[in-house]
């Protein structure tokens, strides 16, 4: 534990966060996003509870708390970059899909520390865990278009 009782795992030997943990830091996110768009509790509850009800010990927290609460915070941002590449109306989407869309928007936008192909991969794994039977093809083509847009430098053919 560190000296603010923060019980996040440590990083890996390499100063970077465990891949699983991230794995799991996302999943609990996109979780607590689709909760958020049925509730309408305050993201700040939504956080407290994830924190009691689930085992923590292996999720990278701080980057759980980054996701939730800044895919909250830019929610209207967020859905404006992804839009142009829906193919109905963003009420149409399917809540858990429009969960992890976000969350790899907000990534793909505000983590360039994390590279665009792992956001992509994170969210079609993500789709096919908890979305529906074609959901993960629906996170693939939004992912990769909105990719192609903000990560051009990454996305740019060599």
């Amino acid at each position: 534990m560190s000296e603010a009782g923060d019980s996040s795992p440590q990083p890996g030997k390499t100063g970077q966060p465990k891949a699983g943990d991230r794995r799991r830091a996302r999943a609990l996110a996109m979780q607590g996003l689709y909760q958020r768009h049925f509730s309408k509790t305050p993201i700040s509850d939504i956080e407290a509870e994830f924190m009691v009800d689930n085992d923590m010990s292996k999720v990278d927290l701080m980057y759980f708390r980054d996701l939730l609460r800044g895919v909250h915070r830019q929610q209207a941002e967020l859905d404006q970059l992804v839009e142009p590449f829906l193919d109905r109306p963003l009420a149409e989407v399917d809540p858990v899909e429009l969960a992890i869309v976000r969350l790899g928007a907000y990534e793909l936008k505000y983590r360039i520390d994390v590279p665009y192909k792992v956001v992509i991969n994170e969210g079609i794994e993500m789709a096919k865990r908890f979305g529906g039977t074609e959901g993960h093809k629906f996170v693939n083509s939004i992912l990769d278009k909105l990719s192609r847009r903000l990560r051009l430098a990454e996305t740019r053919p060599r």
